[in-house]
Parts: C-alpha cells; sequence; structure tokens
C-alpha cells in the first residue's frame, strides 16, 4: 500500500519500507518552512539518515543515533503488504522448483531438502516491536516459555522488564543489537534466567553490568561487541572473590576494546568462571604473540577450564603457570620478591598486577636467579637445554646426555630421538620428570608443541619408552 496526504494521520509507530530499506515512523505533520505532509522516519540502519529528528533548532522526533532520522514526503512510503503475502515472502513460503544439488537434511534416518534454507536464516529476525504505552505485563501470560529472543527489535530494557513477570521460567534471553541501556536492577523477574546475550549493545558500560551482576542463575554471559575495556569488581580485594555474578560459568568478550591484563585479573575474581572467550581484543591481539597471551590468560585465571574455546589440559596449565613465573621473575626481585619467605615482600604495585603470583610461588617454590628469564621471544629460541635421556624398559640402555633448543618441537625431538636409539617414531612414547616436581610424570603427546610449551628445564629427564 502506498500511502496518501489523506491517509497520514493515524500512523505514528508504524514499520514502513522506502526503495528496499526499512524504518519506523516517528512523526507525522507540517515541517515549516517547507509546505505540505512530511513523515519523520528512524531508520534500521542509522547510517541511511541525516539528522537526529530536529530541523533548524527544533525537535519533531528522537532517534537512538544522531544520524537515524529522515522526513519523507508519504507517496514515498510503503505501507506494506497483505498478512498472506508478507508471511510468503519472509519465510520463503513460495512454492519452488526441485533442484539437482539441493543441500539435505537428515530428520530421522530420511533425507529432506532445504529449499531456500540461506534465504530464511537471512530473514529470520529484526521484527521491530511496538510496545504500547502504560502496558503491564500480566504475571504468567507465557507460563512455560523458556527461550525468546528478540534481537534487533529495538526493544529496550524497560520494555524487557516491563513483560518479564509474563516469562516466569525464562531460561534463555537473547538480546543482541538493540541499542539497550541497562538502566535498572531486575527486580523479581529474570531470577531463572541461565543465559543472557547482550551482545553488540555498544551503550552498555561496565557500571551497568553491576545491575545484572546478581542474578543467582546467570551461567551464561555473552558481552561480544559492546565497546567494553575495564571491568573492575569493588566488593573484592586481591585474591579474593566477588559475590557478584554468584554463578557465572561461561563468559564471551570477543570484539571489544580490551588492552589491559588488569581485565584479566578481575576476572579471576568471578568464584565459578571457568571457561572464557577473548578473541580479537588489542590485548590478544598484540605484539606479545598468540602462544604466549594464551599461557598467561591461563596463569591469571586459576579456575580457567576452557579458552578461547580450547580445553586447557593439565599440562598446559602447569607449562603456563611455570613459564609466567619465570618470566616475571626479575620483577617480582626487584619489588621486593626473596627465596627466603620470611623476607619476600613484593611492594603492592606488583601484586595488582600479578595477584597469582605469590600463589604460584607456593605451587612450584620460588623461582630461583637462574630461572629468570627475559621477555624477549628471540632469545628464547636461542636457548639449549641440557637434557638426560632414560628409556625405563630397556635396561641395556645407557642414560644419555643431549643439548636441544627449547624452541624444538616434539615431533622433531622424536625424529631425533627415532635416529638415536633406532627405534621408529610410531613406536615412541615421550614424558619428562623434573628434579623440582618428585614423583611426577608429564606426558608429551601433541607433536606440533615445543619443549618450552611443556616448561622443560635444565637438568629435565626425557623418559623414552616402546
Amino acid at each position: 500500500m502506498i500511502m496518501n496526504e489523506t491517509l497520514a494521520l493515524d500512523v505514528i509507530g508504524r514499520r514502513v519500507e522506502v526503495n528496499g530499506h526499512r524504518a519506523t515512523v516517528r512523526f507525522s505533520g507540517i515541517v515549516p518552512p517547507v509546505e505540505g505532509l512530511w513523515l519523520g522516519v528512524e531508520w534500521d540502519n542509522p547510517e541511511r539518515g541525516k539528522h537526529d529528528g530536529s530541523y533548524e533548532g527544533t525537535v519533531y522526533f528522537k532517534c537512538r543515533h544522531p544520524t537515524g532520522g529522515s522526513f519523507i514526503r508519504p507517496n514515498k512510503v510503503n505501507f506494506g503488504v497483505d498478512f498472506i503475502t508478507a508471511v510468503k515472502n519472509r519465510y520463503v513460503l513460495q512454492d519452488e522448483p526441485e533442484e539437482d544439488g539441493k543441500e539435505q537434511t537428515l530428520i530421522g534416518k530420511k533425507p529432506v531438502e532445504n529449499v531456500g534454507f540461506d534465504s530464511v536464516k537471512k530473514w529470520q529476525s529484526e521484527n521491530k516491536l511496538k510496545f504500547p504505552s502504560g502496558l503491564q505485563s500480566l504475571p504468567g501470560t507465557f507460563s512455560t516459555l523458556k527461550t525468546l529472543v528478540l534481537n534487533r527489535t529495538g526493544v529496550t530494557w524497560s520494555e524487557v522488564l516491563r513483560c518479564a513477570s509474563g516469562w516466569p521460567v525464562l531460561e534463555e534471553l537473547y538480546l543482541n543489537a538493540n541499542d539497550i541501556s541497562i538502566s535498572e536492577r531486575p527486580t523479581d523477574v529474570l531470577q531463572m534466567v541461565k543465559f543472557l546475550d547482550l551482545s553488540s549493545n555498544r551503550l552498555i558500560d561496565e557500571n551497568q553490568l553491576f545491575l545484572i551482576a546478581y542474578l543467582p542463575r546467570l551461567e551464561h554471559l555473552i558481552l561480544s561487541d559492546i565497546g567494553i575495556s575495564s571491568i573492575h569488581f569493588p566488593d573484592a580485594k586481591i585474591g579474593c572473590k566477588t559475590s557478584m555474578f554468584p554463578s557465572l560459568q561461561y563468559l564471551i568478550v570477543n570484539d571489544n576494546q580490551i588492552s589491559q591484563w588488569s581485565f584479566i585479573n578481575e576476572l579471576d575474581k568471578l568464584q565459578s568462571l571457568h571457561s572464557l572467550s577473548c578473541m580479537r581484543n588489542p590485548l590478544t591481539e598484540g605484539a606479545t604473540g598468540a602462544e604466549t597471551t594464551r599461557q598467561w590468560i591461563i596463569a591469571k585465571i586459576g579456575q580457567l577450564k576452557t579458552l578461547n574455546r580450547c580445553v586447557i589440559l593439565p599440562e598446559e596449565r602447569r607449562g603456563a603457570e611455570i613459564d609466567y613465573r619465570k618470566a616475571f621473575g626479575n620483577e617480582w626481585k626487584k619489588a621486593g620478591g626473596h627465596q627466603n619467605p620470611e623476607e619476600n615482600r613484593p611492594n603492592e604495585e606488583f601484586t595488582a598486577a600479578h595477584p597469582r603470583y605469590q600463589l604460584l610461588c607456593l605451587k612450584y617454590g620460588a623461582p630461583e636467579d637462574g630461572e629468570f628469564k627475559t621477555q624477549q621471544p628471540v632469545l628464547l629460541k636461542n636457548q639449549l637445554l641440557t637434557l638426560k635421556i632414560k628409556c625405563p624398559n630397556q635396561l641395556d640402555q645407557k642414560v644419555i646426555e643431549k643439548q636441544l633448543p627449547e624452541s624444538m618441537t616434539i615431533q622433531k625431538m622424536k625424529g631425533l630421538l627415532s635416529r638415536l636409539l633406532k627405534v621408529p617414531v610410531s613406536q615412541l612414547q615421550v614424558s619428562y620428570e623434573s628434579p623440582k616436581m618428585p614423583g611426577r610424570e608429564i606426558e608429551l603427546e601433541n607433536n606440533q608443541q615445543s619443549l618450552q610449551f611443556y616448561s622443560v628445564e635444565n637438568g629435565d629427564c626425557l623418559l623414552v619408552r616402546w
């Protein structure tokens, strides 16, 4: 239906389409000094607009974005089609000829063709919702609703809370890309929510997150692409756990502005956190190196079990913590650290920057002077390790001593051992033991990792079996 000027009376809040682009009508009336009727629209894509609803100092309507608004003549606006046509267009229900090569999905044991499925996925969202003023949700309206997706609907946080009493058992709530600002704390609503997606809401800041910090069952929180750069839990001192987000186990903060290690330090205060995704942030894309950055995050968050969708094995955690302990040994000593527990008093600045360092010293022992490492990868790669090689199952095989670069991969080391012992690589099983960890044997199972990754040190012993 193309609207004419005589029909432009009750149109505020209506959804419209203009040349293939969608918008919401926010104003209808005269805009002096130009004669005639105008519609003020707020575009779904704010880059299409020219202003925020103001013209020559007069505010005619308001937009969420400073460039989200435009004035358009009514005869240029399409107010849509009938319901049946809209459903067919949106969900691709029109008949289509079968074609060879269509993607198939198995339902049970029967293959079913996916015709036009990509189009369905593309348009299954972005319905702009209009909540009538004064709307009050009836408690229990949707008494069994457990998952609700409101991505790109234009819903506000106040509207969510206003309706939430109608979702008493809701467990998953998706609010992606709504320009949401968390304005108040949920009270007696959303108390059953376990999964909350707030990604791409760039108005959210650190202080607003504290308003949802006491949702008792919240386990999975997505905060990707909200622009956050810092977090601080004021109720917890260094080495203590915060009372905020008590059940939070999974946290995703990809595509943000995180550039300081203090952000990672604070996450160690979360009492239940065991899975973190922190990809494509300045901190993880910096010059430190991907492998080193991963090691330091693991060392800083003691209870973490999964990082960036990769499981942290016990051997990797041990290697990361030992390397971290060595890497900052010089700073620790300069700050007042000492091998003698009675004289070990690093200053507050060092303790704030490395909250778990003292715990790592208790776990693995304080670093000796010979263990201190520089943080320059070029020097590390050139370092040679003097190692003993034992074959526990071969009584007549003498102990061998070799110097190997700590950057050598396990695969290359096995190749060397194969030539040295005249045993096929495929039959070799290699582990190592360290005098600092008596009674423990660490298996070197990942052929692509280096000796440094497993924290093999001078004086350690390789155990070779076949």
